[in-house]
């Protein structure tokens, strides 16, 4: 019978961690997948939280096709 999953003996697939660069695994298993630790994904999500990152966009505002004339 085949197995599914890949044999032991290949190397694991690994992405490099955004927070801090170091190598992570990309697999079921990591649960913080991209990131390398709980930290490192902790503090891109404080990142998040705290407007350190921002789509770039129009304000609404400015927007005339948006405004509601009804």
């Amino acid at each position: 019978m085949a197995s599914s999953s890949p044999p032991e003996s290949a190397p694991r697939r690994t992405v490099k961690c955004p927070n801090c660069g170091k190598p992570a695994p990309w697999a079921a298993d990591n649960r913080w997948r991209p990131f390398c630790s709980q930290r490192c994904r902790q503090i891109d999500l404080g990142a998040w939280a705290s407007d350190q990152y921002r789509v770039a966009g129009s304000d609404v505002a400015d927007d005339p096709g948006d405004r509601d004339e009804g």
